[in-house]
């Protein structure tokens, strides 16, 4: 098959390298080009990645257009982008602005901010978008102690405390266990007074995750009376009254 033979210097590559195009003249591949690449020692390559192998790293061909010999369009497009530049005294403006920005960072990194506190009336923005930053509190969470007893040390399981009768419990499928174990916590870890849930039981039992208030225990609505304070203070002073003749008997 008979073909035209053109050679000559590519530019691109290192001194002595030349580049020849064959066009076929006859055959159904008539007017085809092909294109090879001849080393200084006169070697010949058929393909890029050949080419790549002989340069080893002392040419880029990441952007090499084999066929062409010359660099792709993407390189040049890129090249557009990095030398474009805006000039906003003369209020030109670049087709680089109706490029849209790419984030740069992951959303999950913290990103540094400045806190100006210049206004005492002033708040964050997050202060108003998220609230407060204390961890929520998980409903029920009480029911995981579940099954639980405490023991002495020959593992004699304990004597349960009874709750008041004043005191009862709460909330789909708990029990007096699960009240108590949340009125003892409300009582060590929390700081509010303990009044119990305000909502009927059949508002709590349809949606407990809107009527439920969790920093209160899981009893009933609390109403302390005169009367049970004054019966506590008489079972104080028993106490005390007990308390005192006890240490009496022990001193000599």
């Amino acid at each position: 098959m008979a073909a035209e033979r053109k050679r000559y210097e590519c530019s691109f590559l290192p001194p002595g390298w030349k580049r020849e195009e064959l066009c076929r003249k006859s055959g159904l591949s008539a007017g085809k080009i092909d294109v090879l690449y001849y080393s200084p020692s006169g070697k010949k390559f058929r393909t890029k990645p050949e080419l790549a192998r002989a340069l080893g790293s002392s040419v880029d061909l990441t952007y090499f257009d084999f066929q062409t010999g010359k660099l792709s369009s993407a390189k040049k497009d890129m090249q557009l982008k990095k030398t474009s530049q805006v000039d906003y005294g003369r209020g030109i403006r670049s087709d680089a602005l109706l490029v849209p920005p790419i984030r740069q960072t992951a959303s999950i990194f913290k990103q540094p901010i400045t806190l100006v506190k210049n206004f005492p009336d002033g708040k964050v923005k997050s202060d108003y978008k998220h609230g407060t930053q204390e961890r929520p509190k998980q409903l029920f969470w009480e029911k995981s102690l579940q099954g639980l007893r405490a023991c002495d040390i020959t593992e004699q399981q304990l004597l349960n405390v009874q709750l008041p009768k004043a005191l009862r419990h709460i909330g789909p499928n708990t029990d007096d266990a699960v009240a108590l174990q949340s009125l003892t916590t409300a009582l060590h870890a929390g700081n509010a007074p303990i009044t119990g849930q305000a909502a009927a039981r059949q508002a709590l039992e349809k949606n407990p995750g809107v009527f439920m208030n969790p920093q209160q225990p899981l009893v009933q609505s609390v109403c302390i009376t005169e009367e049970d304070v004054r019966q506590q203070e008489e079972r104080v002073c028993r106490a005390r009254k007990t308390l005192e003749h006890a240490l009496g008997d022990l001193r000599p």
